[in-house]
């Protein structure tokens, strides 16, 4: 989240798509009935079901799933077109007035350098004009064609509130409403915020679909300030960590990379890692990287990394591809190239796409370790259970190991929630028989694995005999010693650059702040953005001090919010270029003549960075914020609507062009895409608050509450199949098959789609074979093993099936 959850409160509209927050996330939607019941806030819900969350709202708008970008680029294209835009933000605090290359277009779909054969793009015209000084070139007039606000304005002028109704089968006058009520927070008098979840992020575009509600949060002036933001609703207790702490086969904790194979050397990897200024006195606030990555490199291996070994450089892997997601992975291990597979904390033959070719993929392996406090069906895939789980275990040579631990509730340490508040929370129970806790099964797999190292030598054991582990108890550390290293802390005295003879923070002490970290091999951190939680004066993280001055919804003091215990980001630009709040009757930040103060943390330079010189998105090399984000998505620099890869109906804007186009199709996968005169039903999956996950069908009180597995229909639909509530149905793609019982309900409602009849079914996924609840399927039976073309998560929300009535299982 950009904002927090308790900054909800602050808007006067809630929109909600791509999510159900008032059915998965229902204790933080309290925040969105707090601006409902105390500032007369209006909810919008635009889903393609009628929601808990739209059971609340002032305005439900229905919308076929896969078409959200059309969605928002017609808001957008409103905007533009009706000056529903805060023109002194845009102006001053986005790239709108930046001058693309002149080798940079967009037609009939695809944007200039796309190579059909390897479904990629070689994005070099994709970037800014520069000047002979280095810096990009501006027109602050606006008035260039050649400007990013120029090519958004031409870019966007295709979807029309026709286009948005032909495409999203949203009717149009319920699109208009939309529209108009968004309009109206385009002034500073009003901000908006954004909820969003795996309902957008699960789409071969799904990061498109993020990118386009921030450049229309952007156009409204409501990223920074107060009741506005993009705010991502993480499902799980701890995603928003494991993102944080690089659990991503791409990347290092900290959003730090990996080194691929053409960057052999700390020099060439940091070659492409300087940042430099696009505009004059501007932050850019990566250019501190290599700080950042030294000081890991210390956290992770100590005194073995050194000035002279370009501090263990060559201990980290160089990526022969551009990320082993999971896709890539059990594609791999499909193919047989995996030996082994260690599934922590997951449960993968429900959770990833096309089951078929998951079950295929572990029947392959030679050895299959799951960690986990319950039992999983990964752990079990190659046990027959009949129709849910129809395998000949004598075929499947897989050494499964399982290995108990803990749940939540019997650990101690930090989750941290969406709003990237850091919380720490003690252990309410001991582990029950042999289960251990994660921390105690990762020390023990590390202490053998080196011992054997040790022992037997082998290629490379450096990384792993050199690794830093310096704890009270090496076969268990704690909680606390793992929080105190992720902070970092001073290897040798951290002097004042500015005051030689200073000492800033002495040997051996935890540093207050990132904004200590060195790159000379002092300073040793394993995570940049965490600096700060652990702290000389404690814990930050368990803080438990509810205050909030004047009633902001900012509640400082409670826990600790990265970064730098910030709770909106890029709050700078809840102030106008001159430092003056944009509302102040919702001020955040100001400039008070001398210094940023207010009162969340400012998001800037509390003294160097003056009004009017330095921009307020200080990551970016630019200072500002990009409607146009350059070469760095690999699917366009602006959002185009593309269809999912299994549609209802062809892409009217760009009919020959399937799925994503720059969205990475396997070998086999793309023969198993359905077509819609063979599936002609488009179908979704979702989740139940009764549920969590399929952790909750192993309690007997929420198997009791939803029992069993079930499919939604439209009355429409079930009168034209001749399928009637609570009898049994059969659900099929191009790639499995489910039986489910029927639930026909008017939640969910025929659409219109370019002239066709759209039907949807909805596939809730919380059944399998284990725990207590009734045996099920799951959507994940059937959905297309293909993902996001930027970070490959797969596409579960929108795919093709049939469905007919069958008759129920004998008693």
């Amino acid at each position: 989240m950009s904002s927090s959850w308790t900054d909800i409160k602050n808007s006067d509209l809630v929109i909600i798509m791509g999510g159900n927050a008032g059915e998965a996330h229902p204790c933080g939607f309290k925040w969105v009935t707090e601006a409902l019941a105390n500032r007369s806030a209006r909810l919008i819900v635009v889903d393609p079901r009628y929601t808990r969350s739209a059971a609340v709202a002032d305005l439900y708008v229905p919308i076929r799933q896969g078409t959200d970008i059309a969605f928002l680029l017609g808001l957008i294209n409103y905007c533009i077109s009706n000056n529903k835009v805060q023109w002194d933000y845009v102006k001053a605090f986005t790239n709108a007035p930046y001058i693309v290359k002149s080798g940079f277009t967009y037609q009939d779909g695809l944007f200039s350098g796309y190579d059909e054969a390897k479904r990629q793009y070689e994005r070099s015209s994709w970037d800014y004009e520069l000047g002979p000084d280095g810096f990009v070139v501006a027109d602050n007039t606006l008035q260039n064609p050649r400007s990013v606000w120029a090519l958004l304005k031409q870019h966007v002028a295709l979807y029309t509130p026709e286009l948005v109704e032909r495409i999203c089968g949203t009717p149009k006058d319920k699109f208009l409403k939309v529209a108009e009520m968004v309009g109206e927070c385009s002034t500073p008098a009003k901000s908006m915020t954004s909820m969003y979840a795996l309902g957008w992020t699960q789409h071969s575009k799904g990061s498109q679909n993020i990118r386009a509600m921030a450049m229309l949060q952007l156009i409204l002036g409501n990223i920074g300030v107060r009741g506005g933001g993009l705010n991502a609703l993480r499902g799980h207790s701890n995603i928003q960590g494991l993102t944080d702490l690089g659990l991503m086969s791409n990347l290092l904790p900290c959003y730090l990379t990996i080194p691929t194979e053409k960057e052999p050397t700390l020099d060439v990897y940091m070659s492409t890692r300087g940042f430099k200024p696009l505009r004059p006195d501007q932050t850019s606030y990566w250019q501190n990287y290599r700080k950042f990555f030294v000081s890991f490199q210390k956290a992770m291996w100590g005194a073995a990394a050194t000035p002279e070994n370009n501090f263990a450089y060559d201990y980290l892997p160089k990526l022969d591809l551009p990320s082993y997601d999971v896709l890539r992975t059990f594609d791999l291990m499909f193919q047989g190239k995996l030996n082994g597979y260690f599934c922590q904390g997951f449960n993968a033959l429900l959770a990833f796409p096309n089951r078929k070719k998951i079950t295929a993929a572990l029947s392959k392996l030679k050895f299959l370790v799951t960690i986990d406090p319950l039992e999983t069906e990964t752990a079990r895939f190659w046990e027959n259970h009949g129709e849910f789980n129809e395998v000949d275990p004598s075929t499947i040579q897989t050494e499964v190991i399982q290995l108990p631990a803990t749940c939540f509730a019997e650990n101690d340490g930090t989750l941290v929630n969406s709003a990237r508040w850091l919380q720490w929370h003690w252990a309410g129970g001991t582990p029950p028989g042999e289960a251990k806790r994660d921390r105690w099964i990762m020390a023990q797999i590390f202490l053998r694995l080196k011992a054997l190292y040790q022992k037997e030598g082998g290629p490379v054991p450096e990384p792993i005999v050199n690794l830093d582990w310096r704890y009270k108890d090496p076969g268990n550390p704690t909680a606390e010693e793992l929080a105190k290293e992720i902070n970092g802390s001073a290897l040798e005295d951290v002097m004042d650059p500015n005051d030689p003879t200073k000492v800033l923070v002495p040997k051996g002490k935890q540093l207050p702040g990132f904004a200590a970290l060195r790159d000379n091999g002092t300073t040793a951190s394993g995570c940049w953005i965490y600096s700060g939680s652990f702290t000389e004066a404690g814990n930050n993280m368990a803080r438990r001090d509810s205050t909030d001055p004047d009633d902001v919804g900012i509640f400082p003091k409670w826990t600790w919010s990265w970064p730098a215990n910030r709770r909106i980001l890029y709050n700078r630009a809840s102030a106008d270029i001159n430092g003056s709040p944009w509302n102040p009757s919702k001020k955040l930040v100001w400039w008070d003549g001398a210094k940023w103060t207010g009162y969340d943390v400012p998001d800037i330079a509390p003294v160097t960075a003056k009004p009017g010189v330095v921009g307020p998105f200080i990551m970016n090399a630019e200072g500002t914020a990009r409607l146009f984000t350059r070469n760095m998505m690999r699917d366009g620099p602006f959002p185009v609507h593309y269809e999912p890869f299994e549609s209802p109906i062809a892409n009217p804007i760009a009919p020959k062009i399937r799925g994503n186009p720059a969205a990475r199709v396997f070998k086999g996968d793309m023969e198993q895409f359905g077509d819609a005169k063979d599936f002609p039903y488009a179908a979704t999956s979702y989740r139940l608050t009764e549920h969590f996950h399929f952790w909750t069908k192993h309690n007997r009180i929420n198997a009791a509450l939803q029992p069993e597995f079930f499919v939604e229909i439209s009355d429409q639909l079930a009168k034209e199949k001749g399928i009637t509530s609570g009898s049994w149905v059969r659900v099929w793609s191009n790639r499995g098959s489910v039986k489910a019982k029927a639930v026909v309900t008017k939640r969910i409602t025929p659409l219109t789609c370019d002239g066709k009849t759209v039907h949807i079914v909805g596939i809730p996924l919380h059944w399998g074979f284990m725990g207590v609840a009734r045996k099920g399927f799951g959507p994940n039976s059937l959905t297309p093993y293909v993902g996001d073309a930027n970070i490959e998560t797969p596409e579960y929300k929108a795919f093709l099936v049939d469905i007919e009535p069958i008759s129920g299982p004998v008693a």
